[in-house]
C-alpha cells in the first residue's frame, strides 16, 4: 500500500463573527466566550452560500497548490455533517462542479472526525483508485452557523461553531521531489453508545453534553494518537505537529499535556475560525503546510473526535 499527501487547501467565508457580536445576542460577555472556548472569531457563510459552494472553493485551492488538474482525479469524498438533508449529499454537486462525469463522488456525513475518516479510508484506496486512473481529493466542508441560527442561540454551542471547508489530495503517486509526506498508518474507531450526547436533526436543534463530548474526547485523541505511534515505534516528542480537530482550545491543550509534549507542537487556529466540525482539521493543515512549504525533521499527526462517538488518527513521515 502506498498514499501520499500531494497538497492541502482551505476556504472560510468572509463575514467575520467577533465574540462581542455574539455576546450582545447571548447575554454574555466577549471575556466569557474567550474563556470557555479559546475562541475570539469565527467566519459564517450568507444565506446563499452552500455546503458544496464552501466545497468547491477548497477543492480548487488544494488543486491549485498541488499544481494538479480537476481530471487527474479518480475520487472525491466529501465530508460534512451539516451538508445534507435528504438525498444525494453535497459529493455528486461538487465532483459535476470540478467538471467530473464517472469518477465516484461519495459523502461521508460525519461531523468533525468526517475528514479524518476520509482522509484513512483514502489512504487505504489510494493503490486501487490511482490503478483505475486517478487521484482521491478528500474534502470537508461545513456551514455549522446554519445549524446554530436555526433556533434560539444556545450559549453553550453558538459561541463554538464557525463555517468552512478544507481538502488534501491523496494519491498513490509518488512524489517527483524530495520533501514529500507519505502516508503511513491510521487508527479509527466508533463507540456507538455515545451517540445522543452531540446529535443534530434538521428541524431540530444541535444538543451538546459538553461535560461528556470534553471527557471522552480528552482521553480518546491522545489515545488513537499513541495507537498509531507505538505501532511505528514513534515517540510523541518526534513528532513535528500534531494537526488535530480543532474543537476549542482547551481541549488542545489537554491533549498536549497527556501526551507530554509541548502545546506549540499542536497547531491551532481555533481562535480565529471556531469549531469547523469536519472542516477544521484539513483548514488547519492548509494553514500549517503553507507556512512549512518542506517537510519538518519528523513525522506530523492528524487526529479527530465527533458525533457518534467517531474519532481516530492518522500518522504521516515524510517521504
Amino acid at each position: 500500500m502506498s498514499a501520499y499527501l500531494h497538497g492541502f487547501g482551505a476556504h472560510v467565508p468572509p463575514r467575520v463573527v467577533t465574540n462581542a457580536e455574539l455576546a450582545a445576542r447571548l447575554d454574555r460577555t466577549p471575556e466569557w466566550i474567550e474563556g470557555a472556548s479559546g475562541i475570539r472569531e469565527r467566519r459564517w457563510a450568507d444565506a446563499e452560500t452552500s455546503v458544496a459552494d464552501l466545497a468547491v472553493a477548497a477543492a480548487e485551492d488544494c488543486l491549485a497548490r498541488a499544481g494538479v488538474n480537476a481530471s487527474a482525479l479518480g475520487m472525491v469524498m466529501v465530508a460534512s455533517g451539516s451538508g445534507s438533508r435528504g438525498f444525494p449529499g453535497p459529493a455528486a454537486e461538487v465532483a459535476a462542479r470540478l467538471g467530473l462525469s464517472t469518477a465516484p463522488a461519495i459523502d461521508v456525513p460525519m461531523a468533525s472526525a468526517g475528514s479524518l475518516f476520509g482522509l484513512a479510508l483514502a489512504m487505504r484506496l489510494a493503490d486501487s483508485v490511482q490503478a483505475s486512473g486517478g487521484d482521491i481529493l478528500v474534502i470537508g466542508a461545513e456551514k455549522m452557523s446554519a445549524l446554530i441560527e436555526a433556533s434560539p442561540l444556545d450559549a453553550n454551542t453558538a459561541i463554538l461553531f464557525g463555517d468552512g471547508a478544507g481538502a488534501a489530495l491523496v494519491s498513490a503517486r509518488p512524489h517527483s521531489t524530495a520533501g514529500a509526506w507519505r502516508l503511513v498508518d491510521a487508527a479509527i474507531h466508533t463507540d456507538g453508545q455515545f451517540r445522543e450526547e452531540l446529535r443534530w436533526s434538521p428541524g431540530g436543534a444541535l444538543a451538546m453534553n459538553g461535560l461528556s463530548v470534553i471527557l471522552q474526547a480528552s482521553r480518546k485523541i491522545p489515545a488513537a494518537i499513541s495507537e498509531v505511534l507505538a505501532r511505528q515505534g514513534v515517540a510523541a516528542g518526534e513528532v513535528a505537529a500534531f494537526l488535530l480537530h480543532q474543537a476549542n482550545l482547551n481541549l488542545l491543550a489537554r491533549v498536549a499535556k497527556t501526551l507530554g509534549v509541548g502545546p506549540e507542537k499542536v497547531f491551532t487556529n481555533v481562535e480565529r475560525y471556531g469549531n469547523t466540525s469536519s472542516a477544521s482539521m484539513l483548514i488547519a493543515a492548509a494553514e500549517w503546510a503553507a507556512a512549512r512549504p518542506a517537510p519538518g525533521p519528523g513525522p506530523i499527526v492528524f487526529a479527530a473526535f465527533g458525533a457518534g462517538f467517531h474519532w481516530g488518527a492518522v500518522l504521516a513521515a515524510p517521504d
